[in-house]
Protein backbone atom coordinates (compact mmCIF):
# COMPACT_ATOMS: atom_id res chain seq x y z
CA UNK A 1 0.00 0.00 0.00
CA UNK A 2 1.46 3.32 -0.70
CA UNK A 3 0.78 6.26 1.02
CA UNK A 4 -1.44 9.04 0.16
CA UNK A 5 0.20 11.87 -1.18
CA UNK A 6 0.68 14.72 1.80
CA UNK A 7 -1.80 17.56 1.24
CA UNK A 8 -0.73 20.81 1.70
CA UNK A 9 -3.51 22.85 3.99
CA UNK A 10 -4.74 25.51 1.62
CA UNK A 11 -3.46 28.81 1.91
CA UNK A 12 -5.52 31.46 3.52
CA UNK A 13 -6.36 34.14 1.05
CA UNK A 14 -4.38 37.37 1.77
CA UNK A 15 -6.64 40.41 2.67
CA UNK A 16 -5.60 43.20 0.11
CA UNK A 17 -4.53 46.70 1.83
CA UNK A 18 -7.94 47.99 -0.52
CA UNK A 19 -9.86 45.14 1.53
CA UNK A 20 -8.39 45.91 4.74
CA UNK A 21 -9.04 49.75 4.65
CA UNK A 22 -12.93 48.34 3.61
CA UNK A 23 -13.41 45.97 6.58
CA UNK A 24 -12.47 48.59 8.86
CA UNK A 25 -14.53 51.45 7.57
CA UNK A 26 -17.64 49.19 7.75
CA UNK A 27 -16.66 47.64 11.01
CA UNK A 28 -17.05 51.73 11.84
CA UNK A 29 -20.00 51.85 10.07
CA UNK A 30 -21.71 49.14 11.70
CA UNK A 31 -20.75 50.82 15.24
CA UNK A 32 -22.28 54.42 14.26
CA UNK A 33 -24.82 55.33 17.24
CA UNK A 34 -28.45 55.88 15.72
CA UNK A 35 -29.54 59.32 16.48
CA UNK A 36 -31.25 60.87 19.39
CA UNK A 37 -33.56 63.53 20.19
CA UNK A 38 -34.20 64.68 23.91
CA UNK A 39 -37.24 66.41 24.91
CA UNK A 40 -36.93 68.94 28.04
CA UNK A 41 -40.31 68.70 30.32
CA UNK A 42 -39.95 71.98 32.49
CA UNK A 43 -43.24 73.71 34.16
CA UNK A 44 -41.37 76.79 35.81
CA UNK A 45 -41.31 79.22 33.03
CA UNK A 46 -39.63 82.06 35.09
CA UNK A 47 -36.45 79.33 35.33
CA UNK A 48 -37.25 79.17 30.63
CA UNK A 49 -36.99 82.55 30.24
CA UNK A 50 -33.36 83.38 33.14
CA UNK A 51 -31.97 80.65 31.25
CA UNK A 52 -32.72 82.06 27.76
CA UNK A 53 -31.69 85.44 28.41
CA UNK A 54 -28.70 84.57 30.06
CA UNK A 55 -27.79 82.65 27.30
CA UNK A 56 -28.18 85.78 25.33
CA UNK A 57 -26.45 87.79 27.56
CA UNK A 58 -23.72 85.42 27.43
CA UNK A 59 -23.70 85.72 23.72
CA UNK A 60 -23.47 89.20 23.02
CA UNK A 61 -20.85 89.31 25.54
CA UNK A 62 -18.79 87.13 23.61
CA UNK A 63 -19.03 88.79 20.64
CA UNK A 64 -17.89 92.32 22.13
CA UNK A 65 -15.04 90.37 23.66
CA UNK A 66 -13.96 89.24 20.44
CA UNK A 67 -14.46 92.64 18.84
CA UNK A 68 -12.10 94.06 21.59
CA UNK A 69 -9.52 91.52 22.58
CA UNK A 70 -6.87 93.98 24.11
CA UNK A 71 -9.86 94.56 26.28
CA UNK A 72 -9.66 92.69 29.73
CA UNK A 73 -12.55 94.20 31.23
CA UNK A 74 -14.31 92.85 28.27
CA UNK A 75 -12.86 89.44 28.61
CA UNK A 76 -13.77 89.47 32.31
CA UNK A 77 -17.53 90.33 31.17
CA UNK A 78 -17.53 87.59 28.68
CA UNK A 79 -16.18 85.11 31.21
CA UNK A 80 -18.69 86.79 34.24
CA UNK A 81 -22.16 86.38 31.64
CA UNK A 82 -20.81 82.80 30.61
CA UNK A 83 -20.52 81.59 34.61
CA UNK A 84 -24.05 82.72 35.19
CA UNK A 85 -25.31 80.75 31.98
CA UNK A 86 -24.05 77.78 32.95
CA UNK A 87 -25.54 78.47 36.53
CA UNK A 88 -28.93 79.38 34.53
CA UNK A 89 -28.62 76.27 32.33
CA UNK A 90 -28.16 73.91 35.53
CA UNK A 91 -30.98 75.46 37.32
CA UNK A 92 -33.34 74.51 34.19
CA UNK A 93 -31.82 71.31 34.30
CA UNK A 94 -32.55 70.41 37.70
CA UNK A 95 -36.05 71.26 37.49
CA UNK A 96 -36.48 69.61 33.79
CA UNK A 97 -37.07 65.64 33.26
CA UNK A 98 -36.23 65.17 30.00
CA UNK A 99 -37.39 61.94 27.90
CA UNK A 100 -34.71 61.13 24.70
CA UNK A 101 -35.70 59.23 22.03
CA UNK A 102 -33.45 56.92 19.04
CA UNK A 103 -34.07 56.48 15.63
CA UNK A 104 -34.73 53.06 14.84
CA UNK A 105 -33.64 50.68 12.49
CA UNK A 106 -35.32 51.21 8.97
CA UNK A 107 -36.56 47.77 9.02
CA UNK A 108 -38.42 47.96 12.77
CA UNK A 109 -40.07 51.47 11.88
CA UNK A 110 -41.43 50.26 8.30
CA UNK A 111 -42.59 47.19 10.26
CA UNK A 112 -43.98 50.08 12.92
CA UNK A 113 -45.64 51.91 10.14
CA UNK A 114 -46.89 48.83 8.41
CA UNK A 115 -48.69 47.53 11.72
CA UNK A 116 -50.70 50.33 12.01
CA UNK A 117 -52.49 51.21 8.60
CA UNK A 118 -54.74 53.89 8.08
CA UNK A 119 -58.44 53.51 7.54
CA UNK A 120 -59.76 53.95 4.08
CA UNK A 121 -60.75 57.15 4.76
CA UNK A 122 -57.42 58.35 6.32
CA UNK A 123 -56.28 56.35 3.26
CA UNK A 124 -58.11 58.61 0.77
CA UNK A 125 -56.79 61.36 2.35
CA UNK A 126 -53.44 60.58 1.94
CA UNK A 127 -52.09 59.16 5.06
CA UNK A 128 -49.39 56.32 5.55
CA UNK A 129 -50.25 55.21 8.87
CA UNK A 130 -53.45 55.58 10.98
CA UNK A 131 -52.90 58.50 12.90
CA UNK A 132 -54.92 57.32 15.55
CA UNK A 133 -52.71 54.58 16.95
CA UNK A 134 -49.53 55.32 15.64
CA UNK A 135 -48.01 58.15 17.41
CA UNK A 136 -48.47 56.40 20.99
CA UNK A 137 -46.54 53.13 19.01
CA UNK A 138 -43.81 55.44 17.88
CA UNK A 139 -43.51 57.18 20.96
CA UNK A 140 -42.91 53.95 23.04
CA UNK A 141 -40.85 51.97 20.31
CA UNK A 142 -38.41 54.99 20.02
CA UNK A 143 -38.39 55.61 23.55
CA UNK A 144 -34.77 55.23 25.11
CA UNK A 145 -35.99 55.48 28.55
CA UNK A 146 -38.57 52.88 28.62
CA UNK A 147 -41.96 54.12 27.77
CA UNK A 148 -44.65 51.77 27.64
CA UNK A 149 -47.39 52.43 24.73
CA UNK A 150 -49.87 52.87 27.00
CA UNK A 151 -48.10 55.75 28.59
CA UNK A 152 -47.47 57.47 25.34
CA UNK A 153 -51.16 57.10 24.25
CA UNK A 154 -51.96 58.21 27.98
CA UNK A 155 -49.70 61.32 27.80
CA UNK A 156 -50.79 62.01 24.00
CA UNK A 157 -54.54 62.20 25.21
CA UNK A 158 -54.04 64.29 28.82
CA UNK A 159 -51.28 66.98 27.70
CA UNK A 160 -52.00 69.65 26.42
CA UNK A 161 -51.96 69.99 22.30
CA UNK A 162 -48.93 71.88 22.37
CA UNK A 163 -47.04 69.04 24.71
CA UNK A 164 -48.37 66.63 22.99
CA UNK A 165 -46.96 67.66 19.84
CA UNK A 166 -43.56 68.15 20.67
CA UNK A 167 -44.06 64.50 22.33
CA UNK A 168 -44.78 63.04 19.31
CA UNK A 169 -42.35 64.97 17.38
CA UNK A 170 -39.40 64.41 19.22
CA UNK A 171 -39.92 60.99 18.31
CA UNK A 172 -40.60 60.96 14.84
CA UNK A 173 -38.13 63.89 14.28
CA UNK A 174 -35.14 61.66 15.20
CA UNK A 175 -36.41 59.13 12.55
CA UNK A 176 -36.33 61.65 9.84
CA UNK A 177 -32.73 62.93 11.20
CA UNK A 178 -29.79 62.42 8.71
CA UNK A 179 -26.22 62.45 9.89
CA UNK A 180 -24.72 61.62 5.96
CA UNK A 181 -24.40 63.86 3.02
CA UNK A 182 -22.74 64.26 -0.10
CA UNK A 183 -19.05 65.29 -0.76
CA UNK A 184 -18.09 68.02 -3.26
CA UNK A 185 -15.17 67.03 -4.93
Amino acid sequence: MTRPASTKSPSSPRETPAEGAWAAKMARLRQRPRPQNRLRICDDDQLRQQAEAAEQAAHRARLLSEAAPDDPASAQRAADTEAAAEAARTALDDASEFLTFRALAREVLEDLIAGHPPTEAQAAEGAVFNPDTFPAALVAAASFDGMSEEEAAELLTTWSAPDANMLWEAAWQVQQKSRVELGKD
